[in-house]
C-alpha cells in the first residue's frame, strides 16, 4: 500500500503524461503565487488575514518539501541542491516568525528560486513552450535577477526602514537597491553604517553579475539544445549539421528554415 502510494506519487513529480504535467504546473503556478503574495505582504502591517494565508502556503510548502525528499533517489544530494536549501529556509522562517520580534518576512522571498529550477519543470517547459525553448536562458536569468532583486529589497526594508514606513518605506528599499544594482548611484539614499555599505557592495557584485548574465542570454545567437553524442557539446546553432566541436553528424529536429 505504502510502496503503491509511493510510486504514484514519484509519477505525479517525476512522470512524462499529461497528469504529471498539469500537477507540475499546478506547483509552479501555486510558487509564482506565492512568492508574489510574499513580496506584496513584506511591504504591508502584520494582518490576521495575511498570516492565515501564509500559515496555509506554509503547510502546502511543507507537503510539497515532504514528498519532493520522499521520493528523492538521493536524498543527500537532494538537500544539498540550492532551490532545497531555500526551502528550508523558508520553512524555518514560517515556523520561527511567530515567535521572534524581527520581520523575517523577507526570508521566504528565497521560494523564488524554485521558479523553474526544476529539471522536470524545465522538461516540460522545452516540450510546450516555443517561446521558453527559444529563450530559455534569458527566462532562466531574468527570474534570477527577479528573485534576487526582490529579495534583497525586501532585506533593506527589513533592517533599515522605520516600523511605519509601510508601502513608502519599501519602496524607497526598492529604489536603493536598482540604483545600487545598476551602479547609477544618485546619492540621495545613502548607507550609513558598516554594515549598510557591506551590504551595498554585496548588491552591486552579485546584482551586476546577474545583470549583465540576462544582458548576454538577451543578446547572443539562440542556441538549440541537442546534446552530441560524441563529444557531449550541448548547444548548437539552430541551423547546424555537424557538430563544431567534433564534427559528429548531427539530427537536430527542426521544422526548416524559411
Amino acid at each position: 500500500m505504502t510502496e503503491n502510494f509511493k510510486t504514484k506519487v514519484t509519477r505525479l513529480y517525476t512522470g512524462s503524461g499529461q497528469t504529471s504535467k498539469r500537477f507540475r504546473f499546478a506547483l509552479i503556478t501555486f510558487d509564482a503565487v506565492t512568492i508574489i503574495f510574499f513580496i506584496i505582504t513584506a511591504a504591508l502591517p502584520a494582518n490576521p488575514l495575511w498570516e492565515a494565508i501564509v500559515a496555509l502556503c506554509g503547510v502546502v510548502i511543507v507537503l510539497d518539501f515532504a514528498a519532493r525528499l520522499w521520493i528523492a533517489p538521493d536524498r543527500k544530494v537532494f538537500l544539498r541542491q540550492v532551490y532545497t536549501i531555500a526551502d528550508l529556509i523558508v520553512i524555518a522562517s514560517l515556523v520561527i516568525s511567530p515567535l521572534v520580534e524581527e520581520n523575517i518576512a523577507f526570508l521566504r522571498i528565497l521560494r523564488g528560486l524554485r521558479l523553474i529550477h526544476s529539471y522536470h519543470l524545465m522538461h516540460d517547459l522545452r516540450q510546450t513552450s516555443p517561446f521558453f525553448n527559444k529563450h530559455e536562458d534569458a527566462v532562466v536569468a531574468g527570474v534570477n535577477l527577479f528573485v534576487f532583486v526582490f529579495f534583497t529589497t525586501s532585506v533593506v526594508h527589513a533592517i533599515y526602514s522605520k516600523e511605519d514606513a509601510g508601502v513608502e518605506g519599501y519602496v524607497d528599499a526598492l529604489y536603493f537597491t536598482v540604483t545600487t544594482l545598476t551602479t547609477t548611484g544618485y546619492g540621495d539614499i545613502t548607507p550609513q553604517s558598516t554594515g549598510a555599505r557591506l551590504l551595498t557592495v554585496m548588491i552591486m557584485i552579485v546584482g551586476v553579475s546577474l545583470f549583465v548574465q540576462l544582458a548576454r542570454a538577451m543578446i547572443q545567437p539562440t542556441k538549440v539544445k541537442y546534446k552530441c553524442k560524441s563529444c557531449g557539446l550541448f548547444k548548437h546553432d539552430q541551423d547546424a549539421v555537424h557538430c563544431k566541436h567534433c564534427g559528429t553528424l548531427l539530427q537536430i529536429e527542426t521544422e526548416g528554415l524559411t
